[in-house]
This record gives structure tokens, C-alpha cells and sequence, in this order.
């Protein structure tokens, strides 16, 4: 049966289709089979490696600054290569940085829980440092890609949706699975010995009577099941996902096209002296991104830094750990069942409007969260479903306009100034995202110190009022995220849709665009 002729367009281009749409979402797949596993890695070093808070707060810092002067390091680096590739700049320097997160991920996870504090200092810098860089390599030029295989406005909208199922997909699978594979119950051998614990355990300590060959033993301080992370396993978990990730990559070099000169596109806007005093007090009169930027503040401070203090409570509290990705995948899942609906939303109430409602809700899921360390064991985990879900259900029209939201922005700063400030605005709404995302989890790392953690002990050798600590700091920080999103977004962002509308007029853009997913 002859194959159907390929349809070209213009200029000699296979026409833009399902293909493309499908292998632009596999790179954005790549990327997070490799990004998912930054939840792991305060994880593993504190529990595994069981590096002391204080130092892996300090650690954390220092890579976060690497993080990000690597972004605009490497988009120089790729802008100013002019030779010439069979595959193309991007696509090349996309298969550079796929090949070194082969092995990349698994760099910073190398299982030496019994090396000297230094050592393991120096690891985990070196192996954070190469496993950035090679992502960044990957990641720049695959952001930047979509801009040089379309040009039709309407096709990029779609490349961008895509783009979001494949980071879902790309996201949800690790946070499922990982968990499963890299957590182990303790079981009764016959010597009694549970690790990181003193003494020998022959009996069950709930009920008293003695364990037979095989039993989960509970751990004697909290009675809770015993549960320890496998290191290895992470590992060469690691060194899996790699490998998905660069299949994953290879699919999309292989199937899309490139129909724009890639001359035309560069990583980094040009850059210009800017007075950066001068840049931030114009950031700071704008209050659309003022407000924008502590709303995503917020959503990393809060969701984003109570990662291992949520595997450490599932742990400890609940004697569960390898569910914990489950159960957040429940709880987070009605984030994305806004998607379909978003423009119809955003179009009856305006993002505004139909953001700040969801806050609220988000709010009732935080108050939620901080009743289930009180109502015992038994229902406590049903009660943190419940608030989960609820400030799911809040996030999900924010998730989906937030980008949108900082595009007003940027016309509110021509509106009332006279200046666009592109470049200022979203570069410092950047820098402020990052820096959420750096020294929030260096900070509760500092805070489950204070609280009690212990990381010589493992998780099966802390405290019963440490279990229950690490429960209270994980409802505050999703409590203190939503307070923080609902202040950015109703008090300071007063882009209602009265006035985004005044504005789209007086600035000649007509009817609010319709907003698609970013």
C-alpha cells in the first residue's frame, strides 16, 4: 500500500500538525523525568546520607546560585555559536544536554551514606553542579525551539498546551512511582535489629507479642511501620529516568520540524546596561506583577518547599511513605480539570476574579489541613486528603492563567508608565520565583531541625513529638502558601476584568485575548 504523499507547505515544509504537537510534549517529558527528581534530593541527602539540616540548608543556598547564573550563562553560550550542524543548533545542543542527563540525575544520588561530612559535601556540589548544567543544556533551547517551528501564532498556542501535558505526565509518573521503589518496610529477620535504632526488637511493641519471620516491624518509638530509603535504588532510579528521558528526547529531534531560520531566534533577549535600582523601583510601582510574582512566591514557598517534609511525615507519621506520591497526585489532580474550561472561565468572570475565588478555596483547604494533626491517626490521613483536594481545586485557575496574568502585566507597565519593560518585568519576576525556589527548602530544612529532626537517626529513630511536628509544618506551609497567593492576587493585583478591559481598549488591543495554558 503506497504511503500518502507528505502535505508541504510554502515553503517546502512538512505542514505543522498533530506530530509536531505530540513530539514537542515528549521533550518537555525528557526535561521532567529528569526535573521530578529535584523533590528527591533534599530527600535522599537527609535521610539516606543523613547529612545534617544546617549544612544541607547551606548546600542548598550555594546550588541555587549556580542555578541561576547557569540559565543565561548557557543561553549566551548557545546564542553566540554560529556554526553550522546537520541536526541544527538547537536540536544539537538539545541531544548534548540529553546525553549528559543519561547520567546526569543519577550524579548527584551516589549512595556513600558512610563517607566523611566533606566528602559527602563535595559530592553533592559536584554532582548538582553537572546535573544542572546538562539540564539547562537540554532545557534552553527546547523553551526557545518552539518559536522556530512555527510562526503562526494559533500553532504556538497549541506547541504551548502540549507543552504543559507532557511536563504533567512527565511530573506525575515519577511522583507516583518513585516513591514505590525507593522506600522498603522493615521486615523481621530473627537478629531483631532495626536500623539506626539501639538495642534489639523481638517483639511487636503496639500488641506485645512476638514477631514472626517476615513480620513489618513497627518502629518501638512511635509504632509506626518501620521504613528506611533504599539509596541504591535511587540511584539507579535515577539512572532510569535518564534513560526514558532520552528516549524521550530523541523521539522529538527526530519528529518535529523546524520551518524558521534559527538565526532569527535567540535564547537571551540582547541585553542592555540597565540600572538595576532604577529597574526594581519600576517593578515594584507595578502592581499587577508585584502581585503576580508573590503569588508564585507563594505556591513555591509553600507547595514546593514542604516536599521532604511531607516525605518525612509519611514516614514517620503515617508509616507509609511509598504512597505518599499517590496521595499527592490525588490531591492535586483537580488542578487540571480547569483545563478544558479555562477560557470560558476567564472569558464569564475574568482571571482576576475567577483567581482570587480560587485562593479562597485554597484558604479552606489550608484551615482544613491544620484540624487533621488533631483528630488522630485513624482519620487523620483522610482528613489531609480532603484539605489536599480542596487547595487543589483553589490552584487550579491560577496554574492556568498565571502566565497570562504577568502578560497583563506587562501592558499595565506601557498603560500607566508609558514603557512596555518586557525584559525588567519578566526577568525580576523570574529572579523572585527563584529565589523561592532556593531558599525555601533551605529554610523548613532549618525549621526540621528546630522541630527535632534528627538526621543521624533516620526516619525510624525520631521522636513521636518530631512525627507529629513535621505534620504541623507541612499544613502551615500550605497554609502560609495560600494566605500568600491571597494577598498577592486580591489585595495588590487590581487587574479586574472592568479594568483589564478599560485597558486593552485605551492600549488599542481590542477584547480580551483568550487565554490558553501555559
Amino acid at each position: 500500500m503506497a504511503k500518502k504523499p507528505v502535505k508541504l507547505d510554502a515553503n517546502g515544509h512538512r505542514k505543522f500538525g498533530m506530530r509536531d504537537c505530540v513530539a514537542y510534549a515528549a521533550g518537555d517529558l525528557g526535561c521532567n523525568m529528569s526535573f521530578a527528581l529535584k523533590g528527591t534530593v533534599q530527600t535522599f541527602w537527609l535521610v539516606y546520607m543523613m547529612m545534617e539540616t544546617g549544612l544541607l540548608s547551606i548546600l542548598l543556598l550555594l546550588v541555587q546560585i549556580w542555578d541561576a547564573v547557569n540559565d543565561p550563562m548557557i543561553g549566551t553560550i548557545i546564542d553566540n555559536d554560529k556554526r553550522h550542524y546537520k541536526r541544527g543548533k538547537f536540536k544539537q545542543y538539545i541531544f548534548i544536554g540529553a546525553c549528559g542527563l543519561l547520567i546526569g540525575g543519577a550524579a548527584v544520588f551516589l549512595p556513600f551514606p558512610n563517607a566523611s561530612v566533606w566528602l559527602k559535601a563535595v559530592l553533592f556540589i559536584v554532582g548538582y553542579v553537572i546535573w544542572d548544567a546538562c539540564y539547562t543544556i537540554a532545557n534552553v533551547p527546547y523553551g526557545s525551539m518552539l518559536s522556530i517551528i512555527t510562526e503562526d501564532v494559533g500553532e504556538r498556542a497549541r506547541l504551548s498546551t502540549w507543552r504543559s501535558i507532557g511536563s504533567m505526565v512527565g511530573n506525575m509518573l515519577p511522583m507516583v512511582i518513585l516513591p514505590m521503589i525507593i522506600w522498603q518496610k522493615v521486615q523481621y529477620d530473627g537478629s531483631g535489629i532495626i536500623p539506626n535504632m539501639e538495642g534489639v526488637y523481638h517483639n511487636n511493641p503496639v500488641t506485645g507479642d512476638p514477631y514472626e519471620m517476615g513480620d513489618v516491624m513497627l518502629s518501638p518509638l512511635t509504632g509506626e511501620e518501620a521504613q528506611i530509603l533504599l539509596g541504591n535504588r535511587v540511584f539507579w532510579a535515577a539512572l532510569l529516568m535518564g534513560v526514558l528521558g532520552f528516549a524521550a528526547f530523541m523521539f522529538m529531534i527526530r519528529k518535529i520540524t523546524i520551518r524558521v531560520d534559527e538565526s532569527k531566534v535567540k535564547t537571551q533577549e540582547s541585553t542592555k546596561k540597565t540600572n538595576i535600582f532604577k529597574a526594581f523601583g519600576q517593578f515594584m510601582r507595578n502592581r499587577p506583577a508585584v502581585g503576580c510574582t508573590l503569588a508564585a512566591m507563594g505556591m513555591f514557598l509553600g507547595m514546593q518547599s514542604a516536599t521532604t517534609a511531607n516525605a518525612i511525615m509519611f514516614a514517620t507519621y503515617f508509616g507509609m511513605a511509598e504512597m505518599s506520591g499517590v496521595v499527592q497526585l490525588i490531591g492535586f489532580l483537580p488542578m487540571f480539570l480547569f483545563l478544558p474550561f479555562i477560557t470560558k472561565i476567564v472569558k464569564k468572570y475574568g482571571k482576576k476574579e475567577a483567581s482570587v475565588f480560587g485562593t479562597v478555596v485554597s484558604l479552606v483547604g489550608g484551615l482544613v489541613m491544620l484540624v487533621f494533626p488533631l483528630v488522630g491517626k485513624n482519620y487523620a490521613l483522610i482528613v489531609y486528603l480532603a484539605g489536599l483536594v480542596i487547595y487543589g481545586v483553589g490552584m487550579g485557575v491560577y496554574t492556568c492563567v498565571s502566565w497570562a496574568m504577568m502578560g497583563d502585566a506587562i501592558d499595565y507597565n506601557e498603560w500607566k508608565f508609558g514603557t512596555r519593560e518586557e525584559g525588567t518585568v519578566y526577568s525580576l519576576h523570574s529572579f523572585f520565583r527563584k529565589l523561592a525556589q532556593g531558599v525555601g527548602p533551605s529554610v523548613v530544612l532549618l525549621v526540621m531541625g528546630a522541630l527535632g529532626y534528627a538526621s543521624s537517626k533516620g526516619t525510624i529513630g525520631q521522636t513521636p513529638e518530631t512525627a507529629m511536628n513535621m505534620c504541623w509544618l507541612v499544613a502551615g506551609l500550605y497554609m502560609f502558601s495560600a494566605v500568600l497567593q491571597f494577598i498577592g492576587l486580591a489585595v495588590i493585583y487590581n487587574l479586574d476584568k472592568k479594568t483589564l478591559a478599560q485597558m486593552n481598549e485605551e492600549l488599542g488591543h481590542g477584547t480580551e485575548q483568550e487565554t490558553t495554558a501555559e
